[in-house]
């Protein structure tokens, strides 16, 4: 089960790496003007968006496990979990923001992604209290 620990850890890391980089690239975008530079952006969008979907996936299949094999219980699982749901919310919605700036459709401006870029800061750091001290 340590090992399912682990590695439940590793793809954790590396979907909050998408997270953090993709409404950072949506930043970038909304401000670019040269064509080139906008082609460029889309195809890192798309590119990140496609690799961190599965990591997602891994992570919460491997959480799931976790849950089952070991059976934790308590208030702090509740939030936890409740925030786990806001995350694969969040993803969903950055999944969709990249689908409108492939269209050319750019709702808001670069301050409105600089904002919803610091939301899974705050996720993160809200689970990791939860998971470590275990407050309720």
């Amino acid at each position: 089960m340590l090992w399912v620990k682990a590695f439940h850890i590793v793809f954790v890391v590396s979907w909050f790496a998408g997270l953090f980089y993709l409404p950072r690239i949506f930043v970038n975008h909304a401000m670019a003007t040269e064509p080139a530079e906008i082609e460029r952006l889309k195809l890192m969008e798309r590119k990140l968006l496609r690799f961190m979907t599965p990591l997602a996936v891994l992570a919460l299949v491997l959480g799931t496990w976790l849950w089952l094999g070991w059976g934790f219980g308590g208030g702090w699982l509740h939030a936890k979990l409740a925030l786990v749901v806001g995350l694969v919310v969040y993803h969903l919605y950055l999944a969709r923001l990249q689908r409108e700036f492939a269209a050319d459709r750019i709702g808001h401006g670069h301050v409105f992604y600089r904002w919803i870029n610091e939301l899974p800061v705050l996720i993160l750091t809200a689970i990791t209290i939860l998971v470590t001290v275990k407050p309720f």
